[in-house]
């Protein structure tokens, strides 16, 4: 009875020792082959092809240090993960590793040493899986807290310039016009002295436009409505632009950042417009209802292509794109030459959000 069976236990085996074969060598997802003890590839699937880039008949017999960058190579990595999995069983690493046209890959890899039924070493078994993109998702989502770091900090410190400039510098030129006119000049004096004060006014002007330039007190006193509605006024005044405005809903849905964010948006369309549309006229709109808030700025100018990549330090579009996407929202460019410039700007209200 047991030498019936003897036959039926190998086959068996036989047949899961080549289902496992198959099923190793047709993994993708994953670069699964082995080394002998030496570190010389043994074996091949599919999935090392897809990441790795070499055909089976061209890695086989190699040594595997081929796949490392050469500063870990010079400082020995390669043998020292072979001598680390022998010792402790296994290795576990994450690093750059080198395809077979030289380009770099982020790999996690584990080394993980084979044994007989004695004990002796008899090669090692390696999993490398690419990881590039969760690295380079990683990276993204780093440089996009960094910009809004920036931003926010770049907004603080606008606010105190504007604050400095209103406060310190307005209020010493509003004393110097003071003791201005408190003088009694001789009449060959006079004429010097209304000179000087028309001056200080035209230099108390600029200093307010600046700092409400870099931090507008509306915005905080009155909120974004009453900015953007001041904003408007102040490029039709200095630029001779018919600017329509139309705003509907309410603003509560908007926190400090929110805020902010969406008056420069605004500001940014407009200095843009200023200086490349050649426009004649400006449509904006502002629609707040159902938690959600559209925002269309449109020009008759020229128009651009915005299927072209931006100018080699402009950053206008793609810094508006990034205030949208920081606040959750979604922002669309529509222009071609001749046709004017639309954005369209979808963006969520918080409805429990509160000014401060």
């Amino acid at each position: 009875m047991t030498h019936a069976t003897e036959p039926d236990d190998e086959r068996a085996a036989l047949q899961t020792d080549a289902s496992f074969r198959l099923l190793v060598e047709a993994v993708e997802d994953y670069a699964i082959f082995l080394l002998d003890t030496h570190g010389r590839v043994a074996t091949w699937n599919n999935g090392a092809h897809r990441i790795k880039g070499y055909e089976a008949r061209e890695i086989i017999g190699r040594h595997f240090s081929v796949f490392y960058p050469p500063d870990d190579i010079a400082a020995g990595k390669p043998q020292n993960e072979l001598a680390i999995a022998t010792r402790a069983g296994r290795v576990e690493d994450e690093g750059w590793r080198i395809r077979k046209d030289s380009s770099r890959f982020w790999a996690n890899v584990v080394i993980t040493a084979l044994r007989d039924a004695k004990g002796d070493l008899i090669g090692f078994a390696k999993v490398t899986r690419d990881v590039t993109d969760r690295v380079r998702l990683a990276e993204l989502q780093h440089a996009r807290e960094l910009s809004a770091h920036v931003q926010s900090a770049l907004e603080n410190e606008r606010a105190s310039i504007a604050r400095e400039l209103h406060d310190d510098l307005g209020q010493q030129f509003a004393a110097l016009k003071m003791q201005l006119s408190a003088l009694t000049p001789s009449a060959q004096d006079a004429r010097f002295v209304q000179q000087a004060l028309t001056q200080i006014d035209t230099i108390i002007g600029s200093l307010r436009r600046i700092a409400a330039g870099l931090r507008p007190p509306v915005l905080d006193d009155l909120g974004l409505f009453a900015a953007i509605d001041w904003l408007v006024c102040d490029f039709r005044r200095r630029y001779d632009l018919t600017i329509d405005l139309d705003i509907e809903g309410e603003e509560e849905g908007f926190d400090t950042a929110a805020s902010t964010s969406v008056f420069r948006l605004v500001q940014e369309a407009l200095t843009n417009i200023v200086r490349h549309a050649q426009a004649g006229e400006v449509r904006i709109g502002i629609v707040c209802a159902q938690s959600r808030c559209k925002l269309t700025i449109e020009d008759d100018g020229c128009g651009a292509d915005v299927t072209r990549p931006r100018a080699t330090g402009t950053f206008g579009l793609l810094g508006m794109g990034e205030r949208v996407r920081q606040l959750g929202g979604v922002i669309e460019f529509h222009s071609a030459h001749g046709e004017g410039f639309r954005i369209l700007v979808d963006l969520p209200l918080n409805p429990s959000a509160k000014d401060g």
